[in-house]
């Protein structure tokens, strides 16, 4: 008596099977693609075009070790952050995210699995943006690579849970190009991205030091000039492990898997 052997699949098989279609849609996405794949591209040269005329040199700084912490910190937001908040609620409202429960996948899988193109951008992305920053800008090689690689890998993830948390407040797919920005606004105006918080006021530098990208920034930052000590590196570490913790607890506890009403 002859049977089918019942296929064996494993988590990350399963994430890789969600993943190429969530790439397939992502492609489809023209309005997504533009976002998430120009604007990270586009914004460091106005960013360059600002710090030229700051006062750096007193702060210790360059144009270099301003913008390209920069131009990691706007691929983190646009192609990761923003782009995953309208998958997330596309496919909630899509019914999509409640069919995938029905099946082997468990919740974890799923939203792991429908963020990694998006993740997978952002990474290679970052990666682009840094090469071409340290040609162009005449950087040296990162001193404190390790610390580099950390902060965009605590990015991506953070990133990621933040936009799953987004997307719960989120009620519809056109308010998700809405929701995204507070956090973006504020990311880019006092994490260090548009202007360095070695130049603000010192309340305001330890305000914004507690923001959920600042701490990425400064990890990246450091990495390439070399300048954080033990006790700057420990409390920016803690401090996206913190933000990254509590995302996750809050998707667990108020992320949608069914459309609102």
């Amino acid at each position: 008596m002859s049977g089918t052997t019942p296929t064996v699949t494993t988590p990350m098989s399963r994430m890789a099977a969600l993943a190429r279609a969530e790439l397939t849609l992502f492609g489809r996405s023209k309005g997504t693609l533009v976002a998430a794949l120009f604007v990270p591209l586009v914004l460091p040269v106005s960013v360059a075009a600002t710090a030229e005329e700051m006062d750096l040199a007193g702060a210790g700084l360059t144009v270099g070790a301003v913008v390209l912490p920069a131009a990691i910190g706007f691929s983190l937001l646009f192609a990761v952050y923003s782009a995953l908040v309208g998958a997330f609620v596309a496919r909630r409202e899509e019914l999509v995210l409640k069919r995938l429960r029905t099946g082997e996948l468990r919740d974890a899988e799923i939203l792991a699995g429908s963020a990694l193109p998006a993740a997978a951008t952002g990474l290679a992305q970052s990666l682009l943006l840094a090469a071409g920053c340290m040609v162009l800008l005449d950087m040296a090689a990162p001193s404190a690579l390790h610390l580099a690689v950390l902060g965009l890998l605590l990015g991506l993830v953070m990133c990621t849970a933040l936009a799953a948390v987004t997307a719960s407040f989120t009620r519809t797919t056109e308010s998700a190009q809405v929701t995204p920005m507070p956090l973006m606004l504020v990311s880019m105006m006092g994490s260090g991205m548009m202007f360095p918080l070695e130049l603000f006021p010192d309340r305001l530098a330890s305000f914004c030091e507690l923001l959920p990208l600042t701490p990425v920034m400064t990890l990246v930052r450091g990495g390439f000039t070399g300048g954080l000590s033990a006790s700057e590196t420990l409390t920016a570490l803690v401090t996206a492990v913190a933000w990254t913790a509590f995302a996750v607890f809050a998707v667990r506890r108020w992320f949608r898997w069914e459309p609102r009403h």
